[in-house]
């Protein structure tokens, strides 16, 4: 070959970076026809990752272990058992104590169609709006439920499709929560070692910042997870035992209700102030007040103390970028919107105090 034709080191320079470039593009695609292929298995994923995270530490600690060494499988197994136990559980007993209410429900259901629904005392006395409150429960519920108004406008087709389509969230949420079990179990299985090749990956890809950022995202998950589940199961405990001690009916079955509703921001009140209707309606008017400002108080205490220093301690984040993380991650993303809100909040501290420093 004529020396003169032999490219230049600037000429090979310039092919090795459009080699790259190309390589990198292949790549780009071939990760975005993969994830487009998974798509509808990416929650599956993104909630075993969560739960991952939330339970690394266990996790090496039982590797750590001397009576567990090499038994990554068992231990694999034992964590996603008790997480699939974790889920299903509370899903069993409200199945299970509707099953043993169904007949009564029915047969209440039945009577209300023949008479209708009695109008309880305390509508009488409310404060605003009691003359047209009584006036539309006259009209709509008071009398025979067959010939109401309100009833006749729930089309049986709607109630069919209604019905179809809760049976078709159903069955799809089954469908997730058994692909997410299998996928934790193969990120327990990997154990430690994919946390380090994680890192690993991150600093050769971002450097040093990168796997410090990765470490960073994941203790925000982290931190997540236990302000929202602990915080929840408080408040669910703490306004059970109230529940019991006013006589308010299934006070356990509501406890856990209440405990999973307050697992979401502002979504305990719901449930305590049904509990404090129900005991208004029956006439217990001071047992309803002492649910009603119990419950205000825990929630109050809960969410502006407990869960930001829970979530925002360990990631030092403030209070109103932890509440826009996960109010607006949830809106965004939904239910595993509340661990990435705060993840991604995380990243922009970080890159704001790398940026002003």
């Amino acid at each position: 070959m004529n020396p003169r034709e032999q490219p230049s080191s600037e000429q090979k320079d310039r092919m090795q970076r459009l080699q790259r470039m190309a390589s990198g593009l292949l790549y780009a695609l071939l990760v975005a026809v993969a994830l487009w292929m998974i798509r509808e298995f990416i929650p599956a994923v993104v909630w075993a990752l969560v739960i991952a995270i939330a339970l690394w530490p266990l996790l090496t600690w039982l590797e750590a272990h001397p009576a567990l060494e090499k038994h990554n499988i068992w231990i694999a197994a034992g964590l996603t058992l008790v997480t699939g136990l974790v889920f299903l559980v509370p899903f069993i007993v409200v199945v299970t104590q509707a099953g043993y209410e169904a007949s009564d429900l029915m047969g209440w259901f039945q009577e209300s169609l023949r008479s209708g629904i009695a109008m309880p005392d305390f509508v009488n006395h409310l404060p605003i709006g009691a003359t047209r409150v009584a006036a539309w429960w006259q009209a709509n519920l008071a009398t025979p439920l067959g010939s109401s108004p309100a009833v006749k406008s729930l089309h049986s087709a709607s109630v069919v499709a209604m019905t179809r389509h809760f049976g078709g969230r159903l069955v799809h949420g089954l469908i997730v929560f058994s692909f997410m079990l299998v996928t934790l179990f193969f990120l327990f299985k990997a154990g430690s070692k994919l946390g380090e090749q994680l890192l690993d990956g991150s600093r050769r890809a971002f450097g040093a910042d990168g796997a410090a950022l990765a470490r960073r995202m994941a203790e925000s998950v982290r931190s997540t997870v236990t302000g929202l589940v602990v915080v929840g199961l408080g408040e669910g405990a703490l306004l059970g035992v109230a529940y019991g001690v006013t006589g308010v009916p299934h006070a356990t079955l509501l406890g856990m209700l209440t405990a999973i509703a307050a697992m979401l921001p502002f979504c305990a009140p719901i449930v305590f102030v049904g509990a404090s209707l129900w005991l208004l309606a029956q006439g217990a008017m001071v047992a309803a007040i002492c649910v009603a400002v119990f419950g205000l108080v825990v929630v109050v205490v809960a969410e502006h103390f407990v869960r930001p220093v829970l979530i925002g301690g360990a990631t030092r984040l403030p209070f109103l970028l932890v509440l826009f993380g996960i109010l607006g991650g949830a809106q965004t993303f939904g239910l595993v919107g509340l661990f990435i809100g705060p993840a991604l909040m995380t990243i922009l501290v970080v890159l704001w105090n790398d940026w002003v420093h």
